[in-house]
């Protein structure tokens, strides 16, 4: 086609974002080809895809149950698609709800026992608001960011009032997290996220979790029936 021919030979024209990512799909481009395309109309990177795959290779999963501490794979719309038998002790087993339900931000909001386990949850919960809307900005179409939200709006008082503050906060990729667990006691956890990108393009968060040495691991450990 004669235009993208222009873009090529780096004439000035003005094609529009989502047009772009039509012709990227209709043009089955790969991962690379999207962002040169994106490179040569608009002279940035291309913004983040939203879409994600609705399940994790099995070579990922293993790792993850190997990690004797709990680990999640997550979407940039915060929707969990794995996670290890440590994490379904703490943030309950993924696998009993519905897809739709199986979202980092909405048991957040919903699930009472989660917000238990969190001794500065409204700290927690604002800085995860901020972190979602920035998500949501970055995504190349973020209209499933927005029915999230306002799908959330709906049931908790909380979310609506800390979304309409608009704040925004980047999600830093290592950190410290306090949970209190009945008959155990408070477990310092340090976790990290990484990236890890599928063959499409497409990316996950893994976050892994580690409690701190000293009383936390011994604590983790029993809630967790480590041995050995």
């Amino acid at each position: 086609m004669s235009w993208y021919t222009w873009l090529e030979q780096g004439r000035d024209i003005h094609v529009s974002e989502p047009l772009l990512e039509r012709l990227a799909r209709a043009l089955r481009l790969t991962p690379t080809e999207r962002a040169h395309l994106f490179e040569l109309a608009h002279g940035r990177p291309a913004s983040r895809p939203s879409r994600a795959p609705q399940a994790v290779s099995d070579t990922l999963q293993r790792v993850i149950d190997a990690h004797p501490y709990p680990a999640l794979v997550s979407t940039r719309r915060w929707d969990v698609l794995a996670w290890n038998a440590a994490a379904a002790i703490v943030y309950g087993d993924y696998g009993q709800l519905p897809a739709g339900r199986r979202n980092g931000l909405w048991s957040m909001f919903t699930q009472p026992e989660r917000r238990a386990l969190m001794p500065d949850w409204e700290g927690a919960a604002r800085r995860s608001v901020a972190g979602f809307r920035l998500d949501a900005a970055r995504a190349a179409d973020r209209a499933e960011f927005d029915a999230l939200a306002a799908e959330l709006a709906s049931v908790s008082p909380e979310f609506a009032r800390f979304w309409s503050e608009h704040a925004v906060m980047d999600q830093v990729p290592e950190g410290r997290k306090a949970l209190v667990f009945p008959g155990v006691g408070v477990i310092e956890f340090e976790h990290v996220t990484l990236m890890h990108a599928e063959p499409d393009g497409r990316e996950l968060r893994v976050s892994l979790y580690s409690p701190q040495p000293g009383e936390s691991t011994a604590r983790a450990r029993k809630l967790f029936r480590l041995t050995g």
